[in-house]
């Protein structure tokens, strides 16, 4: 017994020895085994299934996923006038994709394109307060008078004063656009047509808004800020935009423009901007103070608006030329005076017939605005 002891401890240590490289050994194998094995399955993987996969392990989707379906029935009712796909959607959206006069909204892509370029486009929608509504109007509360204030003690307190609320409705009118393609070109699979689309309906859109906050005269589409009527500085009333007469064009001179700025209420001037064409800008930037300077500055900034007495120029195309009788230059803060109310759907209605061979695309988006704030602006009238 002693002697089985003996061996046994002294062969002990030998195969615990080779027992754990044994085991190491074996374990070396199975963990490159199994790297082997997930290599050759991530190799084999194709990005659709990946995605899948992926996607299944995702608890939450992304907007991206849910504007998919909507996007892909859109892109075939374009091209070939499926909407088989879009009334399903309809169907499991509560008709949310289905417009009332039997066109489709059109997918947010398209939607979110052409309002890029109408809030980037010359128009006075970039300078003017922006709401989005639901209903066929707009009311706007306007206080008159300006709100009591003074000193009060124990035994007086300040003088109530009247409220002075003026209530003004903006109504939304619809805006059209009908730009027109051949079958041949919507059947090429290469074609963008809904990059093609926005930018037809969006260059329409913006050039009809821009004409109608200046000149539009609120029948069937916005009311511009030159249609309200127009008195001297200082006499204005209710409903109408005070003006800074100068006898005629050739007179017009910077101590002019001056008293147009500081014919506004210093409450306005904070924020406030010229609105011109380019003829009025091309005539106007070769003024020149007392002492020889130009009053028009140019900034060195990308993207940063030249400036007019330190105020930034916006030019408005639609505003009347320097020699008109009208007023030529508008100056205040837009975003107080005026309001443009629009619903934000975008809605599309094809129409193969009215034009063979070519298809039409009717797209509609309801759009008002008008002037809620008088004193927010003022004009430079030739006379």
């Amino acid at each position: 017994m002693t002697e089985v002891k003996a061996a046994a401890g002294g062969d002990a240590p030998g195969e615990l020895k080779g027992a754990v490289l044994g085991f190491v050994s074996e374990l070396k194998n199975f963990r490159e085994d199994i790297e082997k094995k997930l290599q050759a399955q991530d190799e084999r993987m194709t990005v659709l299934d990946r995605k899948t996969a992926f996607r299944g392990r995702a608890p939450l989707s992304t907007q991206a996923e849910v504007e998919v379906p909507h996007q892909k029935a859109f892109n075939a009712y374009l091209r070939n006038g499926d909407d088989a796909a879009l009334r399903g959607l309809a169907i499991e959206e509560k008709g949310l994709t289905v417009a009332s006069d039997g066109g489709f909204l059109a997918a947010p892509q398209v939607a979110e394109q052409v309002q890029t370029v109408l809030t980037g486009a010359a128009s006075l929608r970039k300078l003017a307060n922006v709401v989005l509504v639901e209903s066929a109007t707009y009311e706007v509360l306007v206080d008159k008078t300006d709100t009591v204030a003074g000193w009060a003690s124990e035994t007086t307190a300040p003088e109530a004063q009247a409220p002075g609320v003026e209530r003004i409705v903006i109504p939304v009118h619809e805006l059209s656009a009908m730009p027109k393609a051949s079958q041949r070109l919507l059947d090429d699979a290469a074609f963008d047509v809904e990059g093609w689309l926005a930018e037809r309906i969006a260059d329409k859109f913006a050039r009809a808004e821009a004409a109608a906050f200046i000149n539009g005269d609120g029948q069937d589409k916005p009311r511009g800020i030159l249609s309200y009527p127009t008195v001297e500085n200082g006499a204005e009333g209710e409903g109408q935009i005070a003006a800074v007469e100068v006898a005629e064009m050739g007179s017009l001179t910077a101590d002019d423009l001056i008293e147009l700025v500081y014919a506004l209420a210093a409450e306005y001037r904070a924020n406030a901007a010229f609105v011109m064409n380019s003829k009025t800008a091309a005539a106007i930037r070769k003024m020149k103070d007392g002492e020889g300077r130009y009053v028009w500055t140019d900034q060195f900034a990308a993207g940063q608006p030249a400036l007019l007495l330190g105020y930034p120029v916006m030019i408005s195309e639609d505003m009347p030329d320097l020699d008109s009788t009208a007023a030529p230059v508008a100056f205040g803060d837009f975003r107080t005076a005026y309001t443009v109310v629009e619903r934000p759907d975008l809605r599309v209605l094809r129409d193969p017939f009215s034009a063979k061979p070519h298809v039409l695309f009717y797209a509609t988006k309801r759009v008002g605005g008008g002037v809620t704030d008088f004193r927010a602006v003022k004009l430079l009238k030739l006379v």
